[in-house]
């Protein structure tokens, strides 16, 4: 393969019997002489020799070429998943923001333009002029290898554009390495090869030089100078100001453990992350103008990244133990998780005395804002309101059975259903979610977290909890869902001790219909309204064995010949009652507990 390095910039083969085939492929960039490839090539060959005798497939990147090894035949393929490393320049540009823009439409007009060049080219260059300060340019450079389709040399691309903006937009140069394709921008020209030098010139070069230099040394004097006065001003007023600063050192991906008390956070170090100063540019310095609420360990703010994207950043209200867990916990669990009912986390950020979470934007925010609001309810109509019901059955049902770990989500309630542009929910917010390791059917805390109108009897009296926790408070939030009515605070209605108590009264007596809200009396379907109350009720029972499965709700839910037993006296756990009769009610006699329980130890 070496040899072909001399006349061709790009060359696969492969060698030995079926059984033990090798296939081998090298590529150099396109703006490299060939006796510059051929140098290349050598030396990824003895890299691959001495960094990795003994593996059979390896990936080699080289200044200006790549080799790959593997006992599968890549060749024509495009290799996707977690296969993008890339590479900064760790001195970051002023504004980012602006700098972003500029280097994602560069990048996009390149993928295109790579992909029209003459087949098994894939190569493209440009040049782009930008003021930032001074006037500026910027060279980029995309390429695939040859034997990729242009649809795949496509997709290679676009992944890595997503690559750069994810890491290192802010930072004066970078590059994507990916076995398939390569991306590169920087702020000077280094895909032109120089031209050499003429000897009778080179008494004038030196001095060109050396003036060059002096007067560059003295500007990187006078600069760093009035640098380290702008960084001490921010400093000071950051600190009277209580907030985080624009400027700084980054962990680039990597975390600051000495905010990490016993290193707890390594394991989620890998993971997609943002840099604390794309999010305060995002979040305008966490301006109370894009706030979007208050979440049970911090607020949440929405966010314009600067590609356009929109975001919803939760911010960690501090860096305790207990917050830390909660943190990594839902890293690494919401990572992992792929589902069209779940919330998707888009990274993290972990910097200095910051831990945020970066979520997908969801318009409509939470279920909450909606079902417990008179004025807004009237925009849940009766297939909507189904359509959240089975879809939250989905996403519970994907935790519990479908994905890759038994997932105990502990804390389902209207709050943490989140609605997309098109209302359909997503559950969000996994800080207190559990896993369940191999046969574990169900665990035993001491201490108790979740929300009250919400827990099981057997949680909040035992500190008992498995997916049976999670079906009853699926069961609490279908009664309120079809009802509009809050079981928490329930009792100062002066009907019942609870909307459980009051949905078992009337079922039980074959009123079950005075459950709907009035909203829907003239477009909802009795036989589906009446059967959304059987399903709650069968999922609150007070006995954690006799309510279904998720498996078995969905069921339930979808289809219509399903017969359906008979539900027992649901526990009745939240809340007094007092008959309005007794006395009347002032407005502050009401009082609705909502809150989270963080750290309440079972009787």
């Amino acid at each position: 393969m070496k040899k072909k390095a001399s006349s061709s910039k790009f060359f696969q083969t492969s060698s030995r019997n079926y059984a033990n085939r090798v296939y081998g492929q090298y590529m150099c960039l396109n703006y490299v002489p060939n006796s510059t490839c051929r140098s290349c090539i050598d030396k990824g060959s003895e890299d691959i020799l001495k960094l990795c005798p003994n593996k059979t497939d390896v990936v080699i990147w080289e200044e200006s070429c790549q080799l790959r090894i593997s006992g599968q035949d890549f060749f024509g393929r495009l290799t996707e998943g977690n296969n993008y490393k890339h590479q900064f320049n760790p001195k970051n540009i002023s504004d980012p923001g602006k700098f972003g823009l500029v280097v994602n439409d560069t990048l996009s007009f390149l993928a295109q333009k790579a992909i029209l060049e003459p087949p098994g080219t894939h190569y493209a260059t440009k040049e782009k002029d930008f003021e930032l300060g001074v006037n500026r340019t910027l060279y980029a450079l995309v390429q695939c290898t040859e034997d990729l389709t242009a649809d795949d040399c496509q997709k290679c691309l676009q992944e890595a554009i997503r690559d750069v903006r994810g890491c290192c937009y802010f930072s004066l140069g970078a590059r994507v390495l990916s076995p398939s394709c390569y991306l590169r921008y920087e702020l000077y020209d280094f895909y032109r090869p120089t031209e050499p030098v003429k000897k009778s010139a080179g008494k004038k070069r030196w001095i060109k030089v050396l003036t060059i230099s002096s007067l560059c040394l003295a500007a990187i004097s006078l600069f760093s100078w009035i640098f380290f006065i702008i960084i001490k001003r921010k400093k000071d007023l950051a600190d009277r100001q209580g907030r985080p600063l624009l400027t700084g050192d980054s962990a680039h991906g990597i975390l600051p453990f000495q905010y990490t008390p016993g290193n707890t956070l390594t394991e989620i170090q890998d993971h997609p992350h943002f840099d604390m100063r794309c999010i305060l540019a995002a979040t305008d310095n966490f301006s109370d103008t894009l706030k979007l609420g208050q979440g049970g360990f911090g607020p949440v703010y929405k966010g314009i990244l600067w590609d356009g994207r929109e975001v919803a950043v939760k911010r960690l209200e501090s860096w305790s133990e207990k917050g830390s867990e909660e943190f990594r916990n839902e890293v690494l669990l919401i990572m992992k998780l792929q589902h069209k009912n779940l919330v998707r986390l888009l990274g993290f950020c972990a910097e200095r005395e910051e831990k945020l979470l970066v979520y997908e934007y969801m318009p409509n925010r939470s279920l909450d804002v909606f079902l417990f609001d008179a004025q807004r309810r009237i925009e849940l109509s009766w297939s909507r309101r189904l359509n959240i019901i089975i879809g939250i059955a989905q996403g519970l049902l994907y935790l519990h059975e479908d994905s890759h770990q038994r997932i105990i989500y502990r804390d389902l309630k209207a709050s943490n259903v989140l609605l997309d542009c098109n209302m359909n929910p997503k559950i969000s917010d996994f800080g207190l979610a559990k896993i369940f390791e191999g046969t574990e059917n169900e665990a035993i805390t001491a201490t108790l977290v979740g929300t009250y109108g919400y827990m099981a009897p057997e949680y909040a009296m035992e500190g008992i909890y498995s997916i049976k926790s999670d079906v009853y408070s699926f069961g609490v939030l279908l009664l309120e869902i079809i009802t509009g009515e809050r079981n928490a605070g329930f009792w100062q209605s002066g009907r019942a001790s609870s909307l459980l108590a009051y949905a078992w009264q009337l079922w039980t007596e074959g009123r079950a219909m005075e459950l709907m809200d009035p909203l829907l009396r003239n477009e909802c379907c009795p036989e589906e309204f009446v059967k959304c109350v059987h399903v709650g009720l069968l999922c609150v029972q007070e006995d954690a064995l006799d309510r279904p499965i998720m498996s078995a709700v969905n069921v339930m839910l979808k289809r219509d010949a399903v017969i359906l037993h008979q539900p027992f006296k649901p526990a009745f756990t939240v809340g007094r009652f007092t008959h309005q009769s007794n006395r009347g009610f002032e407005d502050n006699d009401c009082s609705v507990n909502g809150l989270t329980v963080s750290a309440v130890s079972p009787r």
